[in-house]
């Protein structure tokens, strides 16, 4: 029995890291997203931004976000407390000698899965503010997002709080990743205000072309590829009959949404525009992926690919919605994670008997709420200390040479 226990513990420890390895493996999927949907004069900034920010979530994750997001004991359903830095690891007289109640992974793998995901959230922003935002207030926004706003909202659903208590659902966070990181960023983008040129006059959208859409390509199917981790990890546990078939069911109606977003999205932009816009169908594979995140046990394949293609039709329309209220989204984030995310957690009763519209219209207002609110008192609160945008004739020259000094497509290199 010890060796079963043994076994079935390193399996799922195991499973856990590989898991969250390749959740890790999507903050090179937004990297290069971003880099191709953004112009090359800020390449190089956006790249620094998503290397910056990823390190700022696993240090304040790993400083406190963990233990508000889980705390054990909370002091109530609403309020986690306060604590810091990581406990030790599993004892093996626990796991061996603990029965039913033994813990089935490490509780350092469980820590690796978790910060990966913040950093999710926090990737979310970066495309949105993207070509305007000056670099050390996005990072210093950072500090508080992967610290706190984002570990309070995640401890009311997934450490065992009031949403949690209310019958909601998430399973791998539409809501609480994907929602909460597209929110944060509509509030910084409201009072950051577009990119200029962006909008005419006559308040007609001027088009402003990515510079390397074979780089926003890569960048989807790294993310794609992720999101099987992503999903497919939110089981928790593989070293069962039960579980290992949860698992596989999760990865192919992962798959099977995003192939939905990516049919429907270009039907859709096909009908709209009388073209098939490479972008769209991009984003119609993101929007599959963020649809099915919510639930993505419980549909059939068939089902699964239907839920992917409401969201394909939605990111569409979301993202000419957003120019027309004059919403500067370079890449479409806030569209993709956050009215998509919505669609997300409003399908899961579809599928999963469990679930209430009720709870879920609770749990998406819950979280928006939050998050807005308290993103845009940290947003106002730099831009009146330091800014939060660049001046004029920076974004003019580019963000690569106001905030880093260098090109990432320098078209001469002289050497004496």
């Amino acid at each position: 029995m010890d060796q079963v226990l043994e076994l079935s513990y390193a399996l799922d420890t195991f499973y856990f890291l590989i898991m969250g390895a390749f959740v890790m493996w999507m903050a090179a999927g937004f990297a290069m997203l971003e880099a191709g949907l953004v112009r090359t004069k800020n390449t190089t900034e956006i790249l620094l931004k998503n290397v910056a920010l990823f390190a700022v979530a696993c240090t304040m994750y790993m400083i406190v976000g963990y233990n508000i997001m889980y705390p054990g004991d909370g002091v109530s359903e609403f309020w986690p407390g306060i604590s810091f830095f990581l406990g030790g690891d599993n004892a093996a007289a626990d796991v061996i000698a603990g029965g039913d109640d033994a813990p089935y992974y490490s509780n350092m793998s469980d820590f690796f899965f978790q910060v990966v995901f913040v950093a999710t959230a926090m990737s979310i922003v970066s495309g949105a503010v993207a070509e305007r935002m000056k670099l050390w207030s996005f990072l210093f926004f950072a500090v508080v997002m992967t610290g706190f706003i984002y570990p309070m909202q995640g401890y009311w659903k997934w450490g065992g709080g009031f949403l949690d208590a209310a019958g909601f659902s998430d399973f791998a966070g539409s809501g609480v990743v994907h929602l909460c990181g597209a929110t944060a960023a509509l509030a910084g983008v409201i009072l950051l205000g577009a990119r200029k040129g962006k909008y005419g006059k006559g308040g007609e959208v001027v088009p402003i072309p990515g510079a390397n859409l074979p780089l926003a390509t890569l960048g989807t199917f790294i993310l794609w590829l992720g999101w099987f981790g992503f999903n497919g990890g939110s089981q928790l546990v593989v070293s069962n009959v039960s579980d290992a078939n949860a698992v596989a069911m999760v990865f192919v109606n992962t798959n099977a949404s995003a192939a939905g977003g990516v049919i429907a999205a270009m039907i859709t932009a096909k009908l709209l525009f009388g073209k098939v816009d490479i972008t769209m169908a991009l984003n119609g594979a993101l929007a599959g992926l963020v649809s099915i995140t919510a639930e993505p046990l419980t549909p059939t394949p068939g089902i699964a690919t239907l839920i992917g293609m409401v969201g394909g039709v939605l990111v569409v329309f979301a993202i000419v919605g957003m120019d027309k209220i004059k919403v500067d989204d370079p890449v479409g984030a806030i569209s993709v994670h956050g009215v998509v995310g919505m669609w997300g957690l409003i399908a899961v009763p579809l599928t999963n008997t469990d679930a209430s519209f009720g709870a879920q219209l609770y749990g998406l207002v819950v979280i928006f709420a939050w998050t807005f609110i308290v993103s845009m008192i940290v947003w106002l609160i730099l831009k009146l200390v330091m800014g939060i945008r660049v001046t004029e004739e920076e974004e003019y020259e580019g963000m690569d040479l106001s905030e880093c000094g260098m090109e990432a497509y320098p078209e001469f290199i002289s050497a004496k």
